[in-house]
C-alpha cells in the first residue's frame, strides 16, 4: 500500500510539473534500498539517501533506530531536526566474523515496541544483517515459529545470508524482555480491527517502567 501511495504521488507530481502546478511537483518518491513494512507504523530499510527524503517524509516518522556504528551523515541529521524525528543509535559492528550483541539488540527491541516511538523506521547500511536481526528478534517476541522468522531474515540477506545471525535469532531468549514488559501489552494502532498485536500472555500483577535511551 505504502509503495502503491508513493507511486501515485509521484505519478500527481509529474502531472503538476507539466500542468504548471506546484512549484514541488516533479520531486521523486521512491524508497531507500531494501525498504519495506515490517508492522503498521514500523518499517525497515538500508541507508536512506538525500534522494529518498520526499518519501520518508510520507511515513511521518517520529523515530529511526540507526543500527551502525557510523556517526549519523550531516544531511541525515539536519532532515531529522526538521521533522521532530528522533534518533536512536545502536552501533553495532557490521563486519561478517563480528556477533551481535544481545544486551545492544534488547535495549533497541525496548525502544522499537514503544508505541510512543512510532511511526518508527530500523535502518543499518544495507538493511540486511543487523536490521534483519532486530526484526527477527521482534519476531521473536511476536510469538512467530523459527522456520517463518529465517525465511524473513533471508528474503532481505538473500546470497548473503550469515549462519552466525541465524544462530544469534536461534539463540536469543526474549524471555527477560517478557518479564520487564509482562504488565504491558502494546498496540499497534490503525485502521483494522484484525491488526496484529504485540500481546503478553503472563498474568498481569506489577507495572514495569522503560524509559528510552
Amino acid at each position: 500500500m505504502i509503495m502503491k501511495q508513493a507511486e501515485d504521488r509521484h505519478l500527481d507530481d509529474d502531472n503538476g510539473a507539466n500542468n504548471g502546478g506546484d512549484p514541488a511537483a516533479g520531486l521523486s518518491y521512491h524508497p531507500p534500498i531494501n525498504f519495506a513494512t515490517v508492522e503498521d507504523r514500523i518499517y525497515r530499510s538500508g541507508f536512506p539517501q538525500p534522494s529518498d527524503f520526499p518519501f520518508l517524509d510520507t511515513l511521518q516518522l517520529r523515530s529511526v533506530i540507526y543500527l551502525c556504528t557510523e556517526s549519523y551523515p550531516k544531511e541525515n541529521l539536519e532532515f531529522l531536526h526538521s521533522r521532530n524525528i528522533r534518533l536512536f543509535q545502536f552501533g553495532i559492528d557490521g563486519t561478517k566474523d563480528a556477533n551481535i550483541p544481545k544486551s545492544i539488540i534488547t535495549e533497541a527491541l525496548k525502544v522499537l515496541i514503544d508505541v510512543r516511538n512510532h511511526p518508527i523506521l530500523i535502518h543499518c547500511k544495507r538493511g540486511k544483517h543487523r536490521t534483519g536481526c532486530l526484526v527477527g528478534c521482534l519476531r521473536k517476541l511476536q510469538n512467530w515459529c523459527l522456520s517463518s522468522i529465517f525465511e524473513e531474515y533471508k528474503i532481505y540477506a538473500g546470497e548473503k545470508s550469515r549462519d552466525a545471525d541465524l544462530k544469534f535469532l536461534e539463540t536469543y531468549d526474549v524471555s527477560y524482555l517478557r518479564q520487564c514488559l509482562h504488565s504491558i501489552i502494546y498496540q499497534y494502532h490503525g485502521y483494522g480491527s484484525k491488526k496484529r498485536r504485540l500481546l503478553y500472555k503472563e498474568d498481569v500483577q506489577h507495572k514495569a517502567r522503560i524509559s528510552s535511551v
